[in-house]
């Protein structure tokens, strides 16, 4: 989304930023010559360029049969991930070559390029110098296929759209309207066409773009996770804005060095909210299995598959469970309702489902299915048999009479047996099949107070409705005295025929004085509108959610001592759950935020016993946002790392600050001196 801030600043003041961009990398550097190390402070100053030979912003270069280009340095220099850091704008069909050659590295270019183009080389932070591998961050060589070198200069940002976070070393791709193949309802431009031209963001998701021309683009992110600096739908998070941006007719914006990342930053223009698109995958069934007894997986090529039917010989079909796998649920489970006996080795049968044909359009279709399973004894279930085999035959012959040993039983279940619980989360257990039988009125539940009286109190089992063989248990919990729960052996059957031993669990309440509790009163856009707010630890785990949120109060209770934070979701479908965008359909994500007060802060820490109320106004928190609310919006996020760097700096220690504190005076005294070089460059290129 572009912003819409008027200009701040002449034309001119744009230009002489964007120049001094283009060699800041060289100026924020020191001269130095190689000699011996003899000791003293630990360099930490990336290597500086001493010779460029064509010179830099060169003209009229032809367009193939191109000689070398040779970048000198003060020291000797070492090339770090070249593959996953340089790359070329416009992207090159044939890669140009990148070695080392005495103090310096020689590119050769290899591929026919096009006319009156410009073009830039970056090599990110993969030139370092050899002894200390300190990095020269965003260098760049510029050069023209024709009399002139566009200089039109972009800066944007691109964030996660679901943990409103930066999106470090993102790609944004430039496309000329006309190049692109946008139809209703389907944007093919990164699958059909190349960009004209390339940036990338750093590690704080805020890029530059450089060299463009005063024409309209539209722009796209990439993450590019595989490094082959292309689109791989559904591996990659992908952004775009939804209209064309002129760099000409763009708001003017600042560029300032960052001296504790040691690269370059500035105010963003644009804004891309970037997600996972769900690629486009074809609809089969690829394969089945049946790994136990009781159960058959079916895997799908695509996620939630519309079955019709299932049809299985000699099993009824009401006896067939189906239980999905995976949250898209493109794996299905099938569980078999029948006792072992009858279960052959192979069930035999048949399904009924939508699958794509060769035109991609979901048709219903029947397929036989043949699920086989037979018994495999493992290692140690081959060594025990031995073993008792031994025993019994050792028995016999002894004359004396022998007994099998009682074979743990296959009822399987995790739920803990002592502990504290959570009236908010109850209790939970998970079976290792679905149940059969629940004998709820052998169910036993007694609270033994203080003064040792011992009250009944009801409890029952309930399924949760999202996992299938995952059970609470409800009952009245409440703070005080001693909870023990019996299940009696025989009370629980599984679909297997299995049932359980005598399960007896001892458990506290936990105090609420423990917790923090936390009450937002949420002020909506429109009694309409519905919002998901999300309780998140300092790790940016959800912890707590309340869905269909409208105006009105939500309340967290139980809330354990720490950092926390607030994410908040505009459901726009209501359908309780965040909706990812779609890159062909041109459809944006839902909007997220995290919830910021009005003093900047949006980490809180949770103590115990602690309770505090605050108002979620909606209105603000999902404001159109502009250039200005998006910067002001990313310096609070700074304010808020300073504060943990400077929390990190308390840990370390008086030598720690004294060390940072001596590297920041040299950055300071560096910007200085590249700041008085760089003066005289601008009369040059005006």
């Amino acid at each position: 989304m572009s912003t819409t801030s008027p200009l701040r600043t002449a034309p001119a003041r744009l230009l002489r930023a964007a120049v001094l961009l283009l060699f800041v990398p060289a100026f924020l550097s020191r001269c130095a010559t190689m000699m011996t190390p003899t000791g003293g402070p630990r360099d930490t100053l990336p290597p500086v360029i001493v010779g460029l030979t064509p010179d830099n912003f060169s003209v009229n270069c032809p367009t193939a049969g191109h000689g070398k280009i040779y970048i000198e340095f003060d020291e000797f220099v070492q090339l770090k991930d070249q593959q996953k850091e340089f790359f070329t704008s416009p992207a090159m069909r044939k890669k140009p070559l990148v070695t080392l050659r005495g103090r310096g590295i020689v590119v050769q270019l290899r591929d026919t390029l096009d006319e009156n183009t410009t073009y830039s080389l970056n090599f990110g932070s993969a030139i370092r110098d050899n002894n200390e591998g300190n990095p020269l961050y965003s260098m760049r060589y510029v050069f023209s296929t024709g009399p002139t070198v566009d200089s039109m200069v972009l800066s944007g940002y691109t964030a996660d759209s679901y943990r409103s976070d930066s999106v470090p070393k993102s790609f944004i791709w430039f496309f000329p309207p006309d190049s692109t193949a946008l139809g209703p309802g389907y944007d093919s431009t990164l699958f059909k066409h190349r960009p004209s031209a390339i940036a990338r963001a750093e590690t704080n998701g805020i890029f530059i773009a450089q060299n463009l021309k005063p024409v309209d683009y539209r722009v796209y992110a990439v993450e590019d996770k595989n490094d082959n600096q292309l689109y791989d739908p559904g591996v990659d998070q992908v952004g775009f804005l939804d209209s064309t941006c002129n760099p000409a007719r763009m708001p003017d914006f600042a560029i300032w060095y960052d001296s504790l990342r040691r690269y370059v930053s500035a105010e963003p223009q644009l804004y891309l909210r970037m997600f996972t698109d769900r690629a486009f995958r074809r609809q089969l069934l690829s394969a089945s299995e049946r790994p136990l007894q009781h159960k058959a997986l079916l895997y799908f090529g695509a996620a939630h598959p519309r079955i019709e039917e299932l049809i299985f010989d000699g099993i009824p079909a009401e006896r067939v469970i189906r239980d999905p796998q995976t949250v898209g649920r493109d794996t299905v489970a099938l569980w078999f309702d029948l006792p072992p006996e009858q279960l052959p080795d192979t069930i035999r049968g048949r399904i009924t489902y939508h699958k794509h044909d060769t035109l991609n359009r979901l048709q219903p279709v029947t397929e036989p299915l043949a699920l086989s399973w037979r018994k495999i004894e493992s290692k140690e279930e081959e060594r025990e048999r031995e073993k008792l085999e031994r025993e019994r035959r050792k028995a016999e012959e002894a004359g004396e009479e022998w007994h099998e040993p009682a074979r743990p039983n296959p009822f399987g279940f995790r739920l803990p047996l002592q502990g504290e619980v959570n009236p908010e989360e109850s209790l939970s257990v998970e079976f290792d099949y679905p149940l059969r039988e629940i004998d709820s009125a052998r169910l036993l539940l007694t609270r033994t107070l203080d003064d040792g009286s011992i009250e009944d109190l009801p409890v029952g089992l309930v399924r949760d409705t999202a996992q299938l063989r995952r059970w609470r248990i409800r009952a009245p919990w409440r703070l005080g005295g001693q909870y023990t729960l019996t299940v009696p052996a025989g009370a629980l059957t599984d679909i297997a025929g299995h049932s359980n031993d005598s399960i007896v669990g001892r458990y506290t309440v936990a105090d609420p004085e423990k917790f923090a509790t936390v009450r937002i009163r949420v002020e909506g856009r429109d009694p309409e509108a519905r919002y998901i707010v999300q309780l998140l630890d300092g790790s940016g785990a959800v912890k707590q959610e309340r869905r269909d949120v409208t105006t009105g109060e939500v309340l967290f209770r139980y809330v354990p001592a720490g950092e926390i934070r607030f994410r908040a979701i505009e459901d726009l479908n209501g359908n309780g759950r965040w909706d990812t965008g779609s890159l062909v359909e041109r459809r944006q994500p839902e909007r997220t935020e995290i919830y910021v007060s009005d003093e900047g802060v949006d980490t809180f820490a949770a103590k115990a016993n602690w309770e505090v109320e605050f108002t979620m106004d909606m209105r603000r928190i999902f404001a159109p946002v502009t250039m200005q609310s998006l910067a002001r919006l990313l310096d609070e996020r700074e304010v808020q790392r300073l504060r943990r760097e400077e929390a990190k700096r308390a840990r370390e220690g008086d030598k720690g600050r004294r060390d940072r504190d001596r590297r920041d005076r040299e950055d300071r005294d560096r910007i200085n001196n590249s700041m008085n070089s760089a003066g005289n460059m601008f009369n040059r290129f005006r």
